[in-house]
């Protein structure tokens, strides 16, 4: 299975994502979690000190995509991957560490080879943190060309709705098989109502509402990560999320 979460800014991709891969590590499956932010946070959303999600090497173009690719999957992980408190192992893609430093296309040709056969087979599950926007499905080639299912997260607000209606659009160009919207920071039960009725009307398949809980800002402000705090009913919706997810393993009809 190979996931990538997408979602306008501030939306809670990066929550999200980690919560996902914990509850796919919590059922015992291999769980490579890809941070592809120019601005890397996933790490210690997993539950790395910060200064531990820093020193994560960003993975170069040159292993992992086009003729000098060298390493297999186990020797990326082995080489380039780092165990996190959550029992997933971090992939980072990107970070951007000095102004004026280009482009970051060979970056996302890395992603893309990655999620095309990389890590076949040393991961169940792949799960890619992608930044904020579309630019990932427009680019040459679309660096999420290769997943199985996109996990659209909305806040409960007409344009991040909006936001997920035009990546359905993208995701089928590219041929992406499923794309599956993910309402988050939701006061129950009205945002629930607003996802269910905002999504039928633009064309979003809702497969969750995740609940906003305090707890979440609260180890963000603390710098402590999410691994472990969400409970309840965050942790019921995620999931609930799992296991629809598990079901997409099935052949499209």
């Amino acid at each position: 299975m190979k996931l990538g979460i997408v979602g306008k800014g501030g939306v809670g991709k990066t929550t999200i994502s980690a919560l996902v891969a914990e509850a796919y590590a919590a059922r015992g499956k291999r769980v490579v979690a890809i941070d592809t932010d120019s601005n890397p946070n996933l790490g210690v959303s997993l539950g790395l000190a910060a200064s531990d999600a820093d020193a994560v090497p960003v993975v170069p173009r040159s292993v992992a995509a086009g003729p000098g690719a060298g390493l297999d999957g186990g020797e990326l992980l082995a080489t380039y991957g780092r165990d996190t408190p959550a029992g997933v192992t971090l992939l980072s893609a990107m970070r951007i560490d000095q102004a004026g430093a280009g482009c970051t296309c060979g970056s996302h040709a890395a992603v893309r080879s990655m999620l095309r056969d990389v890590l076949d087979d040393d991961a169940d599950v792949t799960i890619v943190d992608m930044e904020a926007g579309l630019e990932h499905l427009s680019r040459s080639g679309g660096t999420l060309a290769y997943a199985d299912v996109l996990l659209m997260v909305m806040e409960p607000s007409r344009k991040s709705v909006l936001t997920a209606a035009r990546t359905v659009v993208l995701a089928d160009e590219l041929g992406i098989p499923r794309c599956l919207g993910v309402g988050n920071k939701a006061r129950l039960p009205d945002d629930a109502a607003f996802f269910e009725e905002a999504c039928a009307a633009n064309g979003v398949e809702l497969a969750a509402v995740v609940p906003i809980d305090a707890a979440i800002p609260a180890a963000d402000r603390a710098g402590t990560g999410v691994v472990g705090i969400a409970v309840g009913e965050v942790r019921t919706a995620v999931n609930q999320l799992v296991d629809r997810l598990e079901a997409q393993l099935l052949p499209v009809e």
